[in-house]
Parts: structure tokens; sequence; C-alpha cells
């Protein structure tokens, strides 16, 4: 299944609090098992003004359902093509 990096420009995102970052999650999470088991969250990092997030979706559009049924921005969706790390080196 492909997987997609969302960008979300949030200001001041790095200075939510412990509380908010929760309630966050906590909508993402009820967002999700209303779209089902084929859209997962992986991973978000915090950034001063954005957050980035790494998901696995049949497509886009799932991608942005899922942030329009949040209430969450999603300026930029992009499929991941592949990874690497530093073992790639070798």
């Amino acid at each position: 299944m492909p997987k997609f990096v969302i960008e979300r420009e949030i200001p001041g995102a790095g200075k939510l609090s412990e509380a908010e970052l929760k309630a966050v999650s906590h909508k993402s999470c009820d967002v999700l098992r209303e779209l089902g088991p084929q859209v997962q969250w992986l991973q978000i990092y915090v950034t001063a003004d954005k957050i980035y997030c790494v998901y696995i979706a049949p497509d886009e559009e799932q991608v942005r359902e899922h942030a329009r049924l949040g209430g969450f921005p999603a300026n930029s969706v992009a499929r991941v093509m592949t990874v690497i790390d530093p073992t790639t080196a070798e």
C-alpha cells in the first residue's frame, strides 16, 4: 500500500501543549476509525510551524479525506516513492 508524507502548516505547532497534542491525536484516531483500516497513521513530526505526517493509504484522496473530516490542513500531500537509510550505502 502506498505511503504518503503530508505537510500541515500550523503556526505555533511547536508550542502546542501536551493536552493540545493529545486532543489532535484523539481526533485523528477517531477519523481513522471512521475511514477504516486501509488508512493508517505511522508517525508525525512536529516542527515550529508545521506538522509532517506519514500515512499509509490506498491513494491521495483518502489522505485528503482524513484531513477534511478531521479539520486538519493538508497543504501538501506527496507519495513516497522509495525510502533510503544509511544501509543503502552498503
